[in-house]
């Protein structure tokens, strides 16, 4: 054991309730400026408006702050909540936590999906919500939730390390009493003190590699919260997990649906997308078969090199075995590299264990910064997840400033000297170490976008209208991974998603560019209700998305709609009532959602957004922001001017026609806003009506007065 010295805070003994339906009926409240630790009763009223998970989350970080609340106030509250379904074991995809804050980039409400055993031993432990409030001075707070011996404590542990993979690692032993399977750890490291793009990293134990893992709640610098508030860690101790820990209302029901979904994927994941063999790496190809796979600042949507990256040569890479997140989870995506040897940095020449990397760690930290080496994207995860850095903003922020530096927006006098041209693999893992350390250029780059448009232009002189059409963040979150110039739909899902571009809100690329299941305009603005909905059902419930959509039944091209995978919605129906007795309908779920959705818009409003004009994005987004971006394409926007536009081009320049193109996709852009507004139910300004209040059931008093001063 590493020389580290505990000092025992606070001990709460509790009695740990029999979990009913799915729910433990209670949440737990720490604020650790008090040391104090409380239980709140969770109502049938809260069950029935916010479900779980991120509605619970979203309920009470609702109470806890106030509009004019900071990130960095002792007031907010990272939240932590799985779901009634969170914790099933067997059941595709039944692991998910769901972490919400106030974002250090946003300055609004904040949600990050993950996977890992926190949130369903969380629950197991007693609770269906975690809440963290206020600040440690000393930084090395540990807190401990033990559900096999009933108690809530909270440990000072000196000499720690700094980075997240050592804590893990310790911490697992220290609490594991020779069980390291039993426990669970949220972490992060120095890149989360020195940035605000700070993850963290959630934990489970590897048995067949006697390995620590982690996956991460990235988006929006959860993970920066939690280090302002001096927080080292949180570690959960559960036992044994059985389907009958959730005390399912039908037991029967529950063990049939899940044999179903789970034989299905089996079944069809090797004839689909390998998940199980190359997880979500596969995207890479056919990202940039069908010209969307990001690359140098979304510029352009492929590249000659791309596979160097894809899904052959991991193959080749990852460890074999099937790696769920989640017991018994067979999609098992969760995929490693062992012995992996870092270049650079703290761990240069040392055997590490890199997780991942998934797709949007290749797109972002690779072909989106000219980088085709697998092993440079390899050492890029490796490191952010270790620092505790979200690898969607290090990428999408890295090709910021590397196309900055191309146009000459900023120079080596303003990087301390580094050649941030695409592709320059050494300059950017010198920026992230840079990011890590809170030390020179890599201080302002850790900022994200919106502060470095701030800082480039206020400072180095640079153009601002045009770092606004190439920044691509909106609402202050970088964007993941998709090019969107030619889907109108995931232009919508990335501007009018509630937390910013972050592709789990709406991913509707791949159903709108590589299978064509909307063509229409009226289908585009109808999808960008109903999959929001149902999207957010999963992180009421702690599930996983993926088995849902990714791999689908073999029939399912014949069905009546099949961008909804009908077959997969009424399963998920059956699911819920198995486990809570709540007998619903596919209808059903997406009316849950609703409710919590539009609670959320009501949050974001409250917080000083959540209008039209905060669902605006870059025009990278939409169209060709440069004559060569234009040009690479040449064909494809001429064809869209002439046929689809009516307009006589012949002889007009490139700039000209860049200017006409820019103007029309603009304005569909806001035509869409016009359609989702009113099929949400929502005014033209955004905000939800008050019949659409009335009919969600969330008509609460502070609501209303929410609305009545917007």
């Amino acid at each position: 054991m590493e020389n580290v010295e505990e000092k025992v805070i606070k001990t709460f003994p509790y009695k740990r309730p029999i979990i009913e339906k799915g729910y433990a009926n209670q949440t737990l409240h720490i604020d650790i400026s008090k040391s104090k630790v409380t239980i709140k009763p969770v109502t049938e009223k809260m069950k029935e408006i916010f479900i779980g998970g991120k509605g619970f989350d979203l309920w009470l970080l609702w109470q806890a702050v106030k509009g004019s609340t900071k990130w960095n106030d002792a007031e907010n509250e990272i939240c932590i909540a799985s779901g009634p379904l969170g914790g099933t074991p067997g059941y595709p995809g039944a692991g998910k936590s769901i972490v919400t804050s106030i974002s250090p980039t946003t300055g609004s409400v904040i949600d990050s999906n993950v996977g890992g055993y926190f949130g369903p031993y969380l629950k197991f432990c007693g609770f269906d919500a975690l809440e963290v409030q206020g600040k440690s001075a000393g930084g090395d707070l540990v807190i401990f939730i033990d559900g096999i011996e009933e108690k809530v404590q909270l440990f000072e542990i000196k000499g720690l390390s700094d980075y997240s993979a050592e804590i893990t690692r310790v911490l697992t032993s220290l609490f594991g009493n020779d069980n390291p399977k039993s426990i669970s750890v949220v972490s992060t490291g120095l890149g989360a003190k020195n940035t605000s793009i700070g993850c963290l990293n959630f934990s489970w134990y590897d048995p067949k590699r006697k390995q620590t893992r982690y996956k991460q709640a990235a988006r929006g610098g959860i993970g920066s919260v939690f280090a302002d508030k001096g927080l080292k860690a949180i570690v959960a101790r559960w036992d044994s997990v059985t389907m009958e820990m959730n005390n399912p209302a039908d037991i029967a029901l529950l063990k049939k649906v899940s044999k179903e979904h789970s034989k299905e994927v089996v079944a069809l994941d090797p004839k689909q997308n390998e998940m199980s063999t190359v997880g979500t790496v596969h995207l890479v190809d056919i990202m940039n078969e069908f010209d969307l796979l990001p690359t140098e600042n979304y510029r352009f949507g492929r590249h000659a090199e791309a596979l160097n990256i894809g899904q052959e040569v991991f193959r080749r890479l990852f460890d074999p075995g099937f790696d769920g997140c989640w017991v018994g989870c067979t999609v098992s995506c969760s995929h490693c590299v062992r012995e992996f040897v870092p270049l650079t940095g703290p761990f240069k020449g040392q055997k590490v264990f890199v997780d991942g990397p998934e797709y949007e760690t290749l797109a972002g930290c690779g072909s989106n910064l000219g980088i085709f080496d697998p092993h440079t994207v390899l050492e890029m995860n490796f490191y952010c997840d270790t620092y505790g850095l979200d690898t969607i903003s290090v990428g999408t922020g890295l090709a910021f400033v590397m196309e900055c530096f191309e146009m000459g927006l900023i120079d080596k006098a303003h990087t301390g000297g580094l050649d941030m041209s695409f592709g320059n693999r050494a300059s950017a893992l010198e920026l992230v170490h840079q990011m890590a350390e809170g030390r020179g250029f890599g201080k302002i780059v850790g900022q994200g976008i919106r502060k470095m448009k701030e800082v480039f232009s206020r400072e180095y002189g640079a153009d601002p209208d045009i770092m606004q059409d190439i920044g691509m963040e909106a609402k202050g979150l970088e964007f993941s991974e998709y090019v969107t110039k030619e889907s109108l739909a995931q232009q919508g899902g990335y501007g009018l998603a509630l937390k910013g571009p972050q592709h789990d809100e709406a991913w509707l690329i791949f159903l709108d560019m590589v299978e064509n299941l909307m063509p229409s305009f009226e289908q585009k603005a109808e999808a960008l209700h109903w999959f929001p909905m149902f999207r957010t059902w999963f992180g009421l419930c702690g599930l996983c998305k993926l088995p849902w959509n990714d791999i689908v039944p073999e029939d399912n091209s014949e069905s009546e709609e099949p961008a909804k995978v009908l077959k997969h919605v009424r399963w998920y129906a059956q699911f819920f009532k198995a486990v809570t007795g709540r007998d619903v309908s596919g209808d059903d779920l997406v009316r849950m959602s609703e409710g919590v959705y539009n609670f959320q818009r009501i949050f974001n409003l409250r917080m000083g957004y959540g209008r039209r004009k905060h669902d605006d994005i870059p025009y990278r987004a939409m169209g060709p922001v440069t004559i060569k971006e234009y040009e690479s394409r040449k064909e494809r926007y001429d064809e869209q001017l002439s046929k689809e536009h009516k307009v006589d081009i012949s002889g007009m320049t490139t700039e000209h026609k860049l200017k006409l193109l820019r103007k029309f996709r603009e304005e569909k852009y806001e035509m869409l806003k016009d359609a989702v507004y009113s099929r949400r139910g929502w005014t033209s300004e955004g905000i939800p009506k008050l019949e659409t209040v009335k009919r969600l059931g969330i008509d609460f008093p502070e609501v209303l007065e929410v609305l009545k001063n917007a």
